[in-house]
């Protein structure tokens, strides 16, 4: 009896991962292709009170410039870049300013010897394989750091799935998702001071200095 129970449970939870992907292309095409995310959690707030009027921001990963358009409504300067050329492209399509320069390229790497005041990586960190590699490698770049990142243990069945050898990542591109321990390490161990961390819809969005 246990065995069918438990066939059944890996069942549901693989079809629960399957329609976690298909409620989020129907939320997309809904609201006219952009994630109601964006809206429902307002995080493009917390990178917008901890940046100042006369900054120069870097989105390193900006995707579509959805929140590199917002941070240059605040901002002296932003420069959005994006090592994905179709990322850019739409960027510049539909998420432009005057103060925004968007760039296809790799952050460490194709900046010349740029600085910025503030660093913005939302939701950029899991996507990297050797993130401790990159983190050093733009530590030069600037000195203040708004980091945004999911979270593995956002609830109980992410720890489930990972024991019973069924996806648990939100998405197949993350190379991680993070615990406060784990990102607290990665931190420490690429040179770098949390200043503050909350814990916002199973996500950590951190205020972090290079030291």
């Amino acid at each position: 009896m246990k065995t069918i129970y438990r066939f059944f449970l890996k069942l549901s939870l693989r079809l629960s991962n399957w329609l976690y992907k298909v409620i989020s292309v129907l939320a997309i095409k809904s609201e006219g292709g952009l994630h109601p995310k964006h809206r429902l959690i307002g995080y493009h707030n917390f990178f917008l009170e901890n940046i100042l009027a006369n900054d120069s921001v870097l989105d390193i990963g900006c995707g579509n410039g959805a929140l590199a358009y917002d941070l240059a409504g605040k901002a002296k300067s932003v420069v959005g870049i994006d090592i994905v050329e179709k990322n850019i492209l739409k960027a510049k399509a539909k998420y432009n300013k005057p103060n925004i320069k968007y760039l296809a390229g790799d952050a460490t790497k194709d900046l010349n010897k740029e600085k910025f005041d503030v660093i913005v990586l939302s939701n950029v960190l899991e996507h990297i394989e050797n993130r401790t590699s990159f983190l050093k490698g733009i530590k030069h770049l600037a000195n203040k750091f708004l980091i945004r990142v999911p979270m593995f243990d956002r609830d109980w069945l992410p720890l489930y799935k990972k024991e019973l050898g069924i996806e648990w990542r939100l998405d197949k591109t993350h190379f991680t998702e993070y615990t406060q321990e784990s990102f607290h390490k990665e931190m420490q161990i690429a040179g770098y001071q949390i200043d503050s961390l909350s814990i916002q819809f199973g996500e950590i969005w951190a205020i972090v200095k290079s030291n």
